[in-house]
């Protein structure tokens, strides 16, 4: 049976790298006596694959992984026994039986929204925003930059990888890592993820501010991540929606 896990980091766990989470699952599975399936041959694994991995201090409402299962749980009990082994930050919100045929998680990938906030100070008011999106995006038939590779660099146009690209503002309730912020501002970012073209939002706002010749401050932006969805005959639908819930 397989199994699709969605969770939520935040807090001082954004700081923990993609290798260390996938041992902090591992972990995870066996104190919440999750019945996972094991590979075969002399070193067995846990059958476990990652989506789209997070980067290093961005926080997120929508991490997902897939499991193999050997029997379950109902979702209700599964969610609550993994969120008794989670540390702070971390929590599990979603756990469904993946229908037949769905992809794999990490194959799956084909897009994720972004919220990009302010954490000291505003660079730009929202009006400012708002007229820089409309001249940036909105007005220009090409954006391309330099991207570079640890081997090569190439041209790339990032105006049909980014799906959309809005001033935010306030808050929604939903995104929990906000909550104890207070009131935010910044960028509302839908891009293209996944395995061809993957396009972070450090690279769109990097080149957005140098566009304007503004100074671009990594350490005054929070990234967090809000969902992520994957290529459907009805568009695109959040990974979670692959599998139906175990009762």
């Amino acid at each position: 049976m397989r199994i699709r896990i969605k969770f939520r980091k935040n807090g001082v766990m954004r700081f923990i790298g993609h290798l260390d989470i996938m041992r902090y699952f591992q972990k995870a599975m066996r104190r919440a006596d999750i019945d996972i399936a094991y590979s075969e041959g002399f070193s067995p694994h846990q059958i476990m694959s990652f989506a789209a991995p997070l980067g290093v201090g961005v926080t997120s409402d929508g991490e997902y992984f897939d499991i193999e299962a050997n029997s379950t749980s109902s979702s209700e009990e599964s969610i609550r026994a993994l969120n008794q082994t989670m540390a702070e930050g971390m929590e599990v919100v979603s756990y469904v039986a993946l229908r037949e045929g769905a992809k794999k998680a990490m194959t799956a990938v084909a897009a994720a929204d972004y919220i990009v906030y302010f954490r000291k100070q505003e660079d730009f008011t929202q009006p400012e925003i708002r007229e820089m999106i409309q001249t940036y995006y909105s007005d220009r038939d090409k954006i391309e930059i330099v991207k570079q590779s640890k081997k090569s660099e190439r041209v790339v146009d990032l105006k049909p990888l980014i799906y959309g690209f809005d001033p935010y503002e306030d808050m929604s309730p939903s995104v929990n890592v906000l909550s104890e912020l207070g009131y935010r501002k910044g960028f509302f970012l839908r891009l293209c993820t996944g395995s061809t073209d993957n396009i972070k939002p450090e690279l769109v706002l990097q080149d957005f501010y140098a566009y304007f010749g503004k100074n671009y401050d990594p350490f005054n932006l929070q990234i967090h991540r809000l969902e992520v969805y994957e290529r459907t005959e009805d568009g695109l639908s959040p990974l979670y929606m692959a599998g139906d819930e175990i009762r």
